[in-house]
């Protein structure tokens, strides 16, 4: 059962090959037997098997939801009423949320079970799913690697068979990254287009939710799901969700591809590039052309990031003071020592360090010099993106400069780490919707190749990802000892 696509799983559940209580007792045995991997924050067997109940009644009086009786994991940024929601983070290692976020609202209403919630790096800061309070989720291609983050929770059990499929959010990268280096297909759809009402804020002008799966028909099967307008998020866009599958099978044929430039320098490892230019060519076996493109300022596109986004949290996280909910030290002197031991205490060191790099790019005699010049800066990242997408119809290249990395190999260089995320970010300052497909191994170890679309381009993205894996196998290869 765990090597099935959600597609054959729903397809499976309605000819009765199997029940939901028999499919989420047989995934949550796995998640116990690969507990080394430490996917998940937290297991909610009777939650999910009371859902595995309803959904086969649901499934035996017809008519269900697709998703009916499917196991998909949350990461844990979104907020569960009644289960734990603590965003990888001491500072909510005791919050229930009295809610739901849209998107898992959205899941129940499709009839999904929830297995459980997902490791991830603390408030989604990281690029390596080490900075979790609850330690580092390992990669199942090399436990000794790290599986990307800040989603990696997420891209590790997807990878692992330990779910059909799972939830992740993307800051900078968070979703494609550890997809890549993971060897699932990840999609982060455009700003606005999945509700964040519910998914605790990192940076609330980049952070975007998107599904994480085997392959792109499963992509579009959850992001069918998870889209649409919602009242309670003021960035949600209004506007109607198109059926995603509906074009999954068009034709190539006269595709324009464009490749930056700037994504395959000098600095891009040859091994990748290699592997990259492979996926490329298949494409123009299906048809498509190559448009050399350009992208002038993707290269300030970290440096605009990292005073962006930090600056965005520093707002985001004042809210967390030991005094509304949270985590709150013993014994406070006064209001100034709860305070300052309290997010001393419950926040990690990657928080702390973005934190204070937002409020010092927000205090006065800095807004300008730093915060105002990098909103100019994205500006200009988002009309290169503009004009380039103007001459072709997908961007390609590659989502990570390296592939997984040894667990500890970069924690003591934060700039080597942040380097990580070099060719997804811009996606994000632009708000464009991006992918990142398995190509190919190097050292047997996956490797993704991105395709970023134009706004709201998400059913051309499934579609150019869907063909290229009816010619290829890389999305169907399984981490040694997960079988």
């Amino acid at each position: 059962m765990h090597n099935k696509t959600i597609a054959e799983i729903a397809r499976d559940l309605r000819n009765k090959q199997y029940s939901s209580v028999e499919l989420t007792r047989h995934f949550l045995d796995r998640i116990q037997q690969h507990q080394e991997l430490n996917a998940f924050v937290s297991v909610a067997d009777e939650h999910a098997l009371g859902q595995a109940e309803a959904a086969d009644k649901a499934l035996a009086a017809g008519d269900a939801p697709l998703l009916t009786g499917i196991p998909i994991g949350q990461k844990d940024i979104f907020c569960t009423r009644g289960i734990k929601t603590s965003c990888g983070s001491k500072m909510l290692d005791n919050f229930e949320s009295p809610y739901d976020a849209t998107v898992v609202e959205k899941f129940k209403q499709n009839g999904a079970v929830m297995p459980g919630k997902l490791n991830m790096d603390e408030f989604a800061m990281g690029s390596s799913n080490e900075t979790s309070f609850y330690g580092a989720v390992r990669n199942p291609w090399n436990v000794d690697c790290v599986p990307g983050g800040s989603s990696g929770g997420s891209a590790a059990a997807v990878a692992a068979r330990l779910v059909p499929a799972a939830t992740g959010t993307d800051t900078g990268g968070s979703i494609r990254q550890p997809s890549s280096l993971c060897g699932i297909t990840g999609l982060k759809p455009t700003y606005g287009r999945v509700s964040r009402y519910g998914m605790i804020a990192f940076a609330s002008s980049l952070d975007q939710a998107g599904p994480m799966t085997r392959n792109a028909e499963d992509a579009a099967i959850l992001l069918q799901a998870m889209a649409g307008f919602d009242g309670k998020d003021s960035t949600s866009v209004e506007q109607d969700v198109p059926d995603y599958r509906a074009e999954l099978n068009n034709s190539l044929q006269g595709l324009k591809i464009g490749i930056p430039k700037e994504f395959f320098s000098s600095d891009l490892n040859a091994d990748i590039a290699a592997v990259v230019n492979s996926a490329i060519a298949e494409y123009q076996k299906l048809g498509a052309e190559l448009v050399e493109v350009s992208i002038p300022s993707l290269n300030q596109s970290i440096p605009v990031y990292y005073v962006i986004a930090p600056a965005e949290c520093s707002a985001n996280l004042s809210r967390f003071d030991g005094v509304r909910f949270g985590y709150r030290c013993e014994n406070p002197q006064d209001l100034a020592d709860l305070y300052t031991r309290s997010r001393g205490e419950g926040f990690g060191a990657e928080v702390k360090r973005r934190i204070l790099m937002g409020t010092y790019a927000l205090s006065a005699g800095y807004y300008d010099a730093y915060y105002l010049k990098a909103q100019k800066i994205r500006r200009m990242i988002s009309e290169d993106f503009k004009k380039a997408l103007s001459q072709a119809d997908v961007l390609m290249g590659p989502v990570s400069p390296s592939t997984a990395f040894g667990i500890g190999e970069k924690t003591g260089d934060p700039i080597e780490m942040y380097l990580s995320d070099i060719y997804t970010i811009g996606v994000n300052l632009a708000g464009l919707p991006g992918m990142s497909v398995p190509a190919g191994f190097v050292d047997n170890k996956p490797v993704g190749l991105q395709i970023i679309g134009d706004y709201f381009a998400e059913s051309r993205l499934l579609n150019v990802a869907h063909q290229f894996q009816q010619v290829t196998d890389w999305h169907q290869q399984i981490p040694q000892g997960f079988e």
